[in-house]
């Protein structure tokens, strides 16, 4: 029996994508940002970390404004505009109320209505692993839905001038096994191929292929197995 997944909501201007790295957001989501930009729409990525232990050869004092610098150029070819970064430490990003707060008062200052992030399971859905970075980051990211709305949740927010915000009406997790809603990829394929691209320096550490190969291959499968997964 095929399963058909229900279409992503549409009836929103606004979205916030918080996740943990640089290239997080590329490996999946950015063809369909692309195509929402496309249609005016307002995206703003928060990064918890600027990736500085992200490359082995590269000490993180070096790493951290390359990657910075990447993440910004990537965003930009699918047409984001604003990247923020919180700088707690990649690698080692502690899940508690320090990073709902951080989140939270993302979550306010933006208002938006869809909130953005990636699996916050313990794996990919079958063997693999996740990284204790994505985990604590997405399941931050679900509590501070929440928190951003309640005045006794941190009510220091407030004291900065930044007031509750009830208006997340959707959470959208990339990289699940238990998919719900899909986008379709086609129209921002190409530019989510460049997009990656834009992580050159760490896609040249990754990969001994041509960057630009690797990208398109990696981004296809991902878009094929994603759609197995949905017509299941």
């Amino acid at each position: 029996m095929t399963q058909q997944l229900e279409p992503m909501p549409t009836d929103w201007r606004r979205a916030l994508a918080v996740v943990a790295h640089p290239d997080d957001l590329e490996y999946g989501c950015a063809a369909a940002v692309a195509g929402w930009t496309d249609e005016g729409r307002e995206v703003t990525y928060l990064l918890a970390t600027r990736g500085e232990a992200g490359i082995d050869t590269i000490a993180p004092d070096v790493c951290a404004p390359l990657r910075e610098r990447e993440q910004r150029d990537s965003a930009a070819v699918v047409g984001v505009a604003s990247v923020e970064f919180l700088d707690h430490r990649d690698g080692v990003i502690e899940y508690g109320t320090a990073l709902r707060r951080d989140i939270a008062a993302a979550i306010r200052r933006h208002r938006p209505e869809l909130l953005i992030t990636l699996n916050h399971r313990d794996t990919w859905g079958g063997a693999a692993w996740n990284t204790p970075d994505h985990r604590a980051v997405g399941r931050a990211t679900l509590d501070a839905a929440g928190d951003a709305g309640n005045r006794w949740i941190f009510p220091e927010l407030r004291e900065r001038g930044l007031e509750p915000w009830d208006g997340v009406r959707w959470v959208a997790v990339a990289g699940t096994d238990r998919p719900t809603h899909a986008v379709d990829a086609t129209p921002g394929f190409e530019r989510s191929v460049r997009s990656l691209l834009a992580h050159r320096t760490y896609i040249e550490v990754l990969t001994d292929e041509d960057p630009e190969a690797y990208c398109r291959a990696f981004l296809a499968d991902v878009y094929k197995r994603q759609f197995e997964v949905f017509a299941r």
